[in-house]
């Protein structure tokens, strides 16, 4: 067996093209790794914003609180139906919502517009969402032209910070006067107004988004839902609110997996060939070690592997570094269009150990394809030939 310590010294000697081969692997791993990063992000910022044991109503045929549309009435029938989870003094744990989209601009910028996603809410949303903390500021008054927003909001559009204005629509202005948490989930990137107040801005008089309730335990959601479906005229559908928040994600995740897949794919393409040119040069360089080694009595294999393995450390090497410098992303919040509210989010990157190894993993197998036929090679050299050499 070849100690490793000869692999270890030749990477070393050949400064450069070791520098410059594992840099380009880091690249591929950290492209990698971040775009896992960010979709892993995305899935936890939706789906932080469902609870367990917790339902959402949607009307029938609705994939989305966007395409939504239930009449007010529906409110009290909802929180009177079988399951639903009563407060001390028997009141029904649950709130109608309704969601819109707002354009806004954007500071610093000529007129940059982009949408921001309005909640219309009840004055009890912060008893009901109890993982919703005002972090700044205060919340708006029942009934008011005021709104909190969430804290990844804040500054990022015009009039979107407390004591600022910002028009509601056509000489309807509203004030931000408070700035809340979310457990980091997607409702830190909403606007929060009065119900009352949404619904006379966009002329959806006496209408809801969705009706959110509470549970006694999860296990009553069967019995809630056949009670929502039971009556085809009310054309109504419900859903656990995590398994909603989590269908939210999968068309954003998916989009961005795929798209950085295929910069990934390239790039790993040119790392390959990266690694395969090191490795072949650094073959035709050492012919005459190859042909010592061979004297010395180490079979064709041996060679073979030692090769290859010189080849392994190398991409591990990019990988690790790559991996490493992926974690720099997590300090990173990133805005993007959410595929399902066609609304602007803010995004994190959140690393896992699993993604850091699996993108280490992709720079160990981009050393095996870089290395196996320069390896091969290596073994082929003929002791003779190359002591002559």
């Amino acid at each position: 067996m070849i100690p490793v310590a000869y692999n270890i010294r030749s990477l070393a000697v050949r400064k450069a093209t070791t520098i410059a081969t594992a840099t380009g692997i880091a690249l591929v791993v950290a492209v990698l790794a971040s775009s896992q990063m960010l979709s892993n992000g995305i899935r936890n910022t939706l789906g932080k914003a469902g609870q367990p044991g917790r339902a959402i109503v949607l009307r029938k045929g609705a994939d989305t609180e966007m395409s939504s549309n239930l009449e007010n009435r529906m409110l009290n029938l909802i929180l009177a139906a079988p399951g639903v989870k009563r407060d001390s003094s028997g009141q029904p744990r649950g709130v109608g919502e309704l969601l819109v989209v707002l354009a806004l601009e954007k500071p610093g910028t000529s007129g940059q517009m982009s949408n921001v996603a309005l909640r219309g809410v009840s004055d009890n949303v912060f008893q009901f969402r109890d993982q919703v903390k005002i972090v700044a500021g205060r919340p708006a008054k029942p009934g008011s032209h005021e709104v909190v927003i969430g804290q990844r909001l804040r500054g990022q559009f015009k009039g979107l910070d407390i004591g600022q204005k910002f028009e509601l629509k056509k000489n309807l202005n509203v004030e931000t006067v408070g700035v809340f948490a979310g457990n980091g989930s997607s409702s830190e990137s909403e606007v929060w107004g009065d119900v009352d107040l949404v619904r006379s801005a966009f002329g959806r008089d006496a209408m809801l988004s969705s009706v959110i309730v509470e549970l006694e335990s999860p296990a009553k959601f069967d019995a809630f839902k056949v009670a929502m479906e039971r009556d085809k005229q009310l054309g109504l559908q419900a859903f656990p609110e995590i398994q909603y928040y989590e269908q939210q994600s999968e068309g954003t995740a998916k989009l961005v997996t795929w798209l950085t897949g295929v910069v990934v794919f390239f790039f790993s393409v040119g790392a390959i060939i990266g690694a395969t040119i090191t490795m072949y040069a650094a073959v035709a360089h050492r012919k005459r070690e190859i042909g010592t080694l061979r004297a010395l009595g180490f079979s064709r294999t041996t060679i073979l592997f030692s090769f290859l393995l010189e080849a392994v450390l190398l991409a591990l090497l990019g990988g690790v570094t790559g991996a490493l410098a992926s974690l720099g992303m997590g300090f990173v919040k990133f805005s993007m269009m959410n595929m399902t509210s066609w609304s602007e989010i803010s995004f994190s990157f959140d690393p896992t150990p699993g993604i850091l190894a699996s993108a280490v993993l992709l720079g160990g197998m981009m050393g095996v394809l870089g290395g196996v036929f320069p390896a091969f090679r290596a073994s082929r050299v003929s002791a003779v030939e190359a002591m002559r050499d």
